[in-house]
C-alpha cells in the first residue's frame, strides 16, 4: 500500500525508528547504572530492575496490542503507543526514587509494546517473499546502530548532565515518532482486519500459538535472547566494575560489539540467503555456543578477550535473525499482530529470564556469564536437532533442499 506522505523509503526509516525503541530504551542509560546505583542507594540487583520489569511490562503488553491491531488497524496502536511511552519517560526523569523508576520504566514498557508489535506487522502487511526478507535484513541492520551509539551517546550525556538526560532524550526520540505515526497511511486493509469482538481478537493468540510449525521455531529462537539480555544487563559491571573501565571507554566496548554486529544481516544477504537453512541455523547455534566456552575460559583475562567472545555470539545471532524472523513470518497466514506479539514476547520473556540469571550474584561474573551463553546455546542445538527429526512441517525449511 502506497505511503502519500512517507514514501516507501520513508516507511522503512520509519519501521527502523520503531525497531530502535527496544535498544534505545535499554542501552541508552546503560553507561550510568553504577552512578544509579549510588544516587537511589539501592543494589545491582534492585537497580536491574528497571530492565528486566521493563522487559517484562513489554512482553505483556505486545499480547494486547498485537491483536488490536489486527482488528483497529496499526497506526492507533502505535499513536496509543508512542503516547504512553512519552509521558512515562517524562515520569522516568522525573523520579525521585528507585520505586518511582521502576513504575515508570514498566510504563515504558506497555508503550514500546505498542509501537514495536504494530512495527512488525506493518513489515508483514506490504512485503512478501525474498523482498520481505531483504527487507528485514535491511531495516535489522540499520536498526543495529541504536544499540551501537546509544551507550556512546549515554556516556556522553553524563558528561553534561546525569543519568534523567537519557530519559529526556527518550521523550524526545518517541515525540518524533509520534510524528511520523500521524503522517504514515494504514496498511491494513480493511478487508484483511479481524471482524469479530474484542475479546475475540486476543483469542486469536490461541490459534497462532496453536499452529506448532510456528510456536516451536519461536521458542528455539527466542532461547538466543537468554544469554544476550543476560549480557546486557551485566554489561556495564563487567567492564565498569570488574575490569576497571570508565563510563566512555565502556561505552566505546559495547558500541564496537554493536558495530560489528549490524554486519550480520548484510553477511547473510551477501553470503547465506540461498544457503541451507537447516545448517545455518545449527552453524549460527555452534558459533555462540563456543563463544560461551571462550569467554567462560579465558574471557576473564582483559576485556579485548571478553569483547571477542561477545562479538562471537552477537554475531552469530545477526546473521541468524533476518532469516529466522522470515521464517517464522512463513509459518503462520493472516493474524499479523497476533503472530508479531507472541514472536515479540517470546523474545521478550527470555531475555527477562536471562537478565535475571545474569544478574545473580556469581562467584565470577565473567565465567557465569560465559556459562549461561554455552549452555543456552547447546540446548538450541539440541532443540532444533530434535524439531528437525520432528513430523511437524516447517515451510521454507523442511521442504527445502
Amino acid at each position: 500500500m502506497g505511503q502519500k506522505h512517507l514514501g516507501r523509503k520513508g516507511l522503512i526509516a520509519f519501521i527502523v525508528l520503531m525497531n530502535m525503541f527496544i535498544p534505545l530504551s535499554m542501552d541508552l542509560y546503560l553507561p550510568a547504572l553504577p552512578k544509579m546505583n549510588e544516587y537511589f542507594g539501592s543494589s545491582a540487583a534492585i537497580t536491574n530492575l528497571t530492565l528486566s520489569l521493563f522487559f517484562l511490562f513489554y512482553a505483556i503488553a505486545i499480547l494486547v496490542w498485537g491483536p488490536l491491531s489486527d482488528r483497529y488497524g496499526r497506526k492507533p496502536i502505535i499513536m496509543v503507543g508512542s503516547a504512553i511511552y512519552i509521558v512515562s519517560s517524562i515520569a522516568c526523569a522525573l523520579s525521585t526514587n528507585i520505586t518511582l523508576l521502576i513504575i515508570s520504566r514498566a510504563c515504558q514498557g506497555i508503550g514500546s509494546g505498542g509501537i514495536t508489535s504494530a512495527s512488525m506487522a506493518i513489515i508483514k502487511d506490504c512485503f512478501t517473499g525474498k523482498s520481505r526478507e531483504t527487507i528485514l535484513a535491511v531495516t535489522q541492520a540499520i536498526s543495529g546502530l541504536a544499540p551501537m551509539l546509544a551507550p556512546i551517546v549515554g556516556a556522553w550525556i553524563l558528561y553534561f548532565t546525569d543519568w534523567r538526560g537519557s530519559f529526556w532524550l527518550l521523550a524526545f526520540i518517541s515525540v518524533i515518532n509520534l510524528v511520523l505515526t500521524i503522517l504514515y497511511q494504514e496498511t491494513l486493509r480493511e478487508e484483511e482486519r479481524y471482524r469479530g469482538s474484542l475479546i475475540g481478537s486476543w483469542s486469536r493468540l490461541a490459534v497462532v500459538a496453536g499452529n506448532k510449525s510456528f510456536i516451536i521455531p519461536t521458542l528455539i529462537f527466542a532461547l538466543g535472547s537468554i544469554h544476550f539480555m543476560g549480557y546486557i544487563a551485566v554489561s556495564s559491571y563487567v567492564y565498569i566494575d570488574y575490569f576497571g573501565l570508565s563510563e566512555q571507554m565502556y561505552s566505546y566496548f559495547f558500541a564496537a560489539n554493536a558495530f560489528i554486529s549490524i554486519l550480520g544481516p548484510a553477511i547473510y544477504i551477501r553470503f547465506f540467503l540461498n544457503f541451507n537453512k537447516k545448517r545455518l541455523a545449527v552453524l549460527c547455534f555452534g558459533l555462540s555456543a563456543l563463544s560461551g566456552i571462550l569467554i567462560m575460559t579465558l574471557g576473564q583475562l582483559s576485556p579485548y578477550i571478553f569483547l571477542m567472545g561477545i562479538v562471537l555470539m552477537s554475531l552469530a545471532g545477526t546473521v541468524m535473525r533476518p532469516f529466522s524472523t522470515n521464517i517464522l513470518m512463513e509459518q503462520q497466514k493472516g493474524d499479523a499482530g497476533s503472530m508479531s506479539s507472541i514472536l515479540n514476547m517470546s523474545f521478550t520473556l527470555f531475555g527477562s529470564l536471562g537478565m535475571a540469571i545474569a544478574s545473580i550474584s556469581w562467584g565470577n561474573i565473567v565465567a557465569g556469564l560465559g556459562a549461561l551463553i554455552a549452555v543456552g546455546s547447546g540446548i538450541s542445538i539440541l532443540a532444533w536437532y530434535a524439531f528437525m527429526k520432528s513430523d511437524i512441517p516447517c515451510a521454507g525449511v523442511k521442504d527445502s533442499q
